[in-house]
């Protein structure tokens, strides 16, 4: 509610800014007086209406659990107040979920019911007091807008500056975010590495997880050999792609150049509805339907084809990224200026001819950066190799054989109560970063052939 009440005080702070500029401007000779346009002493006033009750509500809201939490748990029973911090959490969460109706009175004693009170009471105060704070601050913001309009304020460039600091800020938590990814990642797997060598994580040819819990205890020594998830993640996608990458290119290069409107307009939003499946159904297709047909081909064949194959896998998986290939490479191609099209038409080319030599060289590097979406899809995904693929880690190339993959293998440690301190756990962090670092390499590569190619086109 009271960020609605922000809102209209916004936009009504922004009416009265442009109305009183044009108030100025006609009292004085007409709107070539003003240095800005009248829209933009209404954003001025909209901005000072907002912006600083906005940091006040956001604050409010970050330190407003801590602050009733102390408070109640300074009103609580000394006796209460001398728990260990784990057990007064404890208690403070039972009547915390008591004063939300969550639970009843009988699993609360007498003192948790009074604290569940004056907790009601303290929100309830916060509430009104935030809301009345906040819209005092937001009408005062406009009102001192509202009175430093003149014709001669720059509010063109206070509200530019403004908005480029907004743009600064969201960059800068973009790249504060990926930072602490990576040292999330990387500070756990370091833990990892002081446990499990380096060397035995990235040439080790076994991928075997379970450790021994006590000392007594025989054949659960655990190995982590990297190479085999690898392996199994690059044939994966190496079947995806060779399944998403033509078809879907293909597709594209028709759609955008020989297809009629009318064919377009049908086909393209039915072939992108397959962008919007489910990974889960493409799993149950996979694990139903792809695999026990390939299984039965290859029987006939008198061929050794497993229930859970690569192969099964990666044709269902590359079904599902024909799509993103697809649509990224049309709207490049159609990005392409109409004028290089017609000269080259016009110098006697054909269309196949146009499209092999002027349109697609053109377009390389917007296909190149499509297919590594792609690629990052497919090495990213995992409830399709969960559930058509299985959890056996093998070193093989065989595309007829079960594998897994990199990302699988991460669920999978991770599911359930871990402990942290387990190398079993802590391997999950290890292949995240491994799995970063392929496709940071992989990013390079990319950048390095578009560069490449561009240069020699241009």
């Amino acid at each position: 509610m009271t960020v609605l009440v922000l809102v209209v005080l916004a936009a009504i702070s922004f009416i009265m800014g442009r109305y009183r500029s044009r108030l100025l401007a006609a009292n004085k000779g007409g709107i070539k007086i003003l240095h800005s346009l009248p829209k933009h002493y209404g954003y001025m006033a909209a901005i000072w209406a907002a912006i600083p009750a906005i940091i006040l509500l956001a604050m409010w809201i970050a330190f407003e659990p801590g602050v009733i939490r102390g408070m109640v748990v300074e009103s609580l029973p000394a006796e209460i107040q001398q728990l260990p911090k784990s057990e007064i959490g404890l208690y403070y969460n039972q009547l915390v979920s008591y004063a939300k109706g969550h639970i009843d009175a009988t699993n609360v004693d007498k003192a948790q019911v009074t604290a569940a009170g004056y907790y009601n009471s303290l929100l309830s105060t916060s509430h009104i007091l935030k809301a009345t704070l906040v819209i005092i601050l937001s009408v005062m913001g406009g009102m001192l807008a509202l009175r430093r309009i003149s014709p001669s304020l720059r509010a063109r460039n206070h509200v530019e500056n403004v908005v480029q600091s907004l743009l600064f800020i969201c960059s800068f938590i973009a790249v504060l975010t990926t930072l602490g990814i990576v040292l999330s990642v990387l500070l756990e797997a370091l833990r990892f590495f002081e446990i499990i060598p380096i060397t035995d994580f990235i040439f080790g040819l076994e991928w075997s997880p379970q450790m021994a819990i006590r000392t007594d205890q025989v054949g659960a020594s655990g190995s982590f050999g990297f190479l085999p998830l690898f392996i199994g993640t690059l044939l994966i996608s190496l079947v995806a792609m060779l399944i998403a990458v033509p078809i879907g290119l293909m597709s594209a290069i028709y759609m955008s150049e020989f297809a009629s409107m009318r064919f377009r307009s049908v086909t393209k939003p039915v072939l992108e509805v397959l962008a919007g499946v489910p990974t889960v159904v493409y799993g149950f297709f996979a694990a139903l339907t792809v695999a026990p047909f390939i299984r039965n081909i290859g029987e006939s064949l008198g061929m050794d084809v497993s229930s859970e194959s690569a192969l099964a896998v990666g044709i269902v998986m590359g079904i599902m990224i024909i799509p993103f290939v697809m649509s990224l490479s049309d709207d490049i191609i159609k990005a392409v200026p109409d004028t290089m099209r017609e000269a080259s038409l016009g110098m006697g080319a054909t269309m196949r001819e146009t499209v092999v030599k002027v349109l697609f060289p053109a377009a390389l590097p917007g296909i190149v950066g499509g297919i590594l979406l792609a690629v990052s899809r497919a090495i990213g995904e995992t409830m399709i190799v969960v559930m058509a693929a299985g959890l056996s880690a093998k070193l093989t190339v065989n595309p007829f054989e079960a594998v897994t993959t990199v990302t699988v293998q991460i669920v999978t440690l991770l599911t359930g109560d871990q402990e942290f301190d387990s190398p079993k756990t802590l391997a999950a962090f290890a292949l995240g970063l491994a799995l970063f670092f392929v496709t940071l390499v992989l990013n390079v590569i990319a950048l390095v052939v578009v560069r490449r190619y561009r240069e020699q086109y241009e």
